[in-house]
């Protein structure tokens, strides 16, 4: 067969190719001095769509909840009930789906706008595009609401830097330092 055969040697015995040809290059191409990490904007696309799929779970497993208990009380059962279930998670979950990708598309805005105008990517970008986000997200709720918003978001987004820093070990945390105190 193809093993005996001297000249059909290198060939794989699964894909029929010339294994020589093969060169080890690298599975990615970047562009000279460009960074090996994707940035806000090419992140931007996974965070908005997950976080939508999130808040259509916690939606649809809210709706569920509250669907048992309506339809309990209400002494439906069978089909009525079926439907009556059916309605309350597919309702709720799109609400909060909506709700989520909402506020996830706002921070990545907020998010590529602070790096384009700083010129960088940082965890000030992270705290600020939060405190945006959660501003933005209430501004239509009245002035006092609106600030409540921005301390939300502020708040979620610095405990998720200091979580993160602190993970990073020792050093990141100390180049933090460095720069910001």
């Amino acid at each position: 067969g193809i093993v005996s055969s001297p000249q059909l040697q290198p060939l794989s015995p699964y894909l029929n190719y010339d294994a020589r040809y093969l060169q080890a290059q690298p599975e990615f191409i970047f562009p000279e001095g460009a960074s090996k990490q994707r940035g806000r904007f090419e992140l931007a696309f996974s965070q908005i769509g997950s976080s939508a799929m999130i808040g259509a779970c916690i939606g649809g497993a809210g709706g569920l909840y509250n669907g048992i208990n309506a339809t309990r009380l209400a002494n439906q059962s069978g089909k009525l009930r079926r439907t009556q279930l059916l309605n309350h998670v597919m309702k709720q979950g799109a609400a909060t789906a909506n709700t989520f990708g909402t506020i996830a598309v706002m921070y990545s805005a907020f998010g590529v706008l602070l790096q384009y105008g700083r010129g960088e990517d940082d965890e000030i970008n992270t705290i600020a595009a939060g405190g945006a986000t959660g501003l933005l997200y209430k501004s239509s709720a009245g002035l006092r609401k609106c600030v409540i918003g921005g301390g939300i978001g502020l708040a979620l987004t610095s405990l998720y830097v200091l979580w993160s820093v602190a993970g990073g070990g020792s050093k990141k945390l100390s180049d933090l330092k460095s720069q910001y105190l």
